[in-house]
């Protein structure tokens, strides 16, 4: 049977029904479950008790208003207790979608501080951090990661330059991919240009996908459907892309 494993996904935004189908799913070994704030840490903190096959990552994603200094001390200091049971710091980065319709009210500075203390958090415990990170945001990032020494990173669903997916590869990060590498073109040579080493796979979900995926849930399943395409851009055998990508996210993260 061709295991895989969704490196990245909303599962708190999904219903228990959604979820108990994904457990059924013979064919989903794991999901890392990626949280947009301290509610939404708590709750993959719950589902990874009732769950074998969720994994929970802590964090606040940047496409938001930043949050009050008291919401992030209290989300850094339950990170803080409940560390032990988080498989990675995520999902974390910096905005662009909501800096490209207002950037008055989007400030980079106040995102950078607070991404170098969860990169601070992640490095403290040795644990991989989950990066939103794309186009010309990206090379803030990796000055981070560079500053601080740490390459435990995981960038999801990358967009940007080809001189940005160099540096990427040559510092060994990893890059995930959606269903979307069906139908994107600059996707699919991002992935051309990428170790099949330093790659997984991964939804997104819920976030609604286009080309084939029109009007479908998104769900785990879909990923079978990326592999294969991963294997038909690298013209690669596409069991020995499934055991590859396998093999690159239980090592990443430690599963």
């Amino acid at each position: 049977m061709k295991k895989m494993i969704d490196s990245h996904i909303h599962l708190d935004q999904y219903t228990y029904e959604d979820r108990k189908e994904m457990q059924n799913d013979q064919t989903l070994a794991y999901a890392i479950a990626v949280s947009m704030n301290l509610s939404s840490s708590q709750k993959n903190f719950q589902l990874s008790k009732e769950f074998d096959f969720i994994k929970p990552a802590y964090g606040f994603h940047p496409e938001q208003v930043m949050p009050s200094d008291e919401e992030i001390s209290q989300l850094l200091k339950w990170i803080e207790d409940n560390h032990e049971s988080m498989i990675a710091i995520g999902e974390v980065g910096l905005p662009h979608y909501c800096r490209l319709e207002h950037p008055e009210l989007y400030p980079l500075e106040p995102y950078i501080e607070l991404l170098e203390q969860f990169l601070l958090m992640a490095k403290k415990w040795n644990k991989p951090i989950i990066l939103h990170s794309i186009y010309k945001e990206a090379p803030i990032v990796i000055n981070l990661l560079e500053k601080h020494n740490y390459n435990h990173a995981h960038f999801h669903w990358f967009k940007g330059k080809d001189k940005t997916v160099e540096h990427l590869k040559a510092n060994g990060y990893f890059l995930s991919f959606t269903p979307d590498i069906l139908y994107e073109e600059n996707i699919q040579k991002i992935a051309k240009q990428f170790p099949l080493e330093q790659i997984m796979v991964e939804t997104d979900g819920p976030w609604p996908f286009e080309g084939p995926f029109v009007k479908q849930k998104t769900m785990p399943s879909m990923i079978h459907h990326t592999i294969k395409e991963i294997a038909r851009l690298k013209n690669e055998k596409t069991l020995s892309v499934y055991e590859q990508l396998f093999h690159n996210t239980t090592n990443f993260y430690r599963l």
